[in-house]
């Protein structure tokens, strides 16, 4: 079979204005609980794209950690790629597919790094092989398969029986949205796409959103 003819008809419903939530997040939630029921594999998998300061873009597939009004949590090295990247431009995007439900999750905003104490929290719930490879990685760096394995030996011998600490240059990012579009597929490409916006104070807002304002909510062609 040829790549373009690879295709299939979406039959996983219809997304309706009248039946989603006045906010995004609330919306985004059910349908988070909804594809954790249904998707096997990842259902927290988000593809995050960031611009670098020449204006290439890049994206990588990462775990979503936390989702509450204030925006998406994820957590990785600051010295990697994407944290550079994130220094030089705040501003990025993240993707969800659920496949098993026909659905995409689309946000852009402002990215931020939590509080140190928000990424104490995390990096004390991960397993420990996984807080020893915080160490050992100097994430996005050029290293040898060799090297990298011998550095994870010694992190591992230097915090035998303690506790591993938070490294400095680990922790979390979050994504405060501005623009979230919710994507149900439907029969004959003419699928249901609902995006929230955020209207700001100024723009009469009033208060409402994570950081004043209100969201707005219209329908976009297919």
């Amino acid at each position: 079979m040829k790549i373009s003819d690879v295709r299939r008809e979406y039959t996983g419903g219809e997304l309706r204005e009248s039946g989603v939530a006045p906010e995004p997040i609330a919306q985004f939630q059910r349908w988070l609980e909804e594809a954790m029921a249904a998707e096997p594999l990842e259902p927290t998998a988000m593809t995050l794209a960031t611009v670098g300061p020449g204006g290439r873009p890049s994206a990588r597939v990462v775990l979503l950690k936390g989702c509450d009004e204030r925006g998406f949590v994820f957590y990785t090295n600051y010295g990697s790629r994407k944290g550079q990247e994130l220094r030089a431009n705040p501003y990025a995007a993240l993707a969800f597919y659920w496949p098993a439900l026909d659905r995409q999750v689309r946000i852009e905003g402002v990215v931020e790094p939590t509080s140190r104490a928000e990424s104490e929290a995390y990096f004390a719930s991960r397993p420990v092989p996984s807080q020893l490879g915080a160490w050992a990685s100097r994430q996005s760096a050029p290293v040898a398969r060799e090297e990298l394995e011998a550095e994870l030996g010694r992190v591992t011998q230097r915090f035998a029986g303690a506790a591993v600490p938070l490294p400095e240059l680990w922790g979390g990012y979050r994504l405060r949205p501005d623009r979230i579009e919710f994507w149900q597929g439907r029969p004959n490409r003419l699928h249901d796409r609902l995006v929230y916006r955020r209207r700001p104070p100024e723009d009469g807002g009033g208060a409402g959103g994570p950081d004043g304002g209100v969201w707005t909510l219209e329908r976009l062609a297919p």
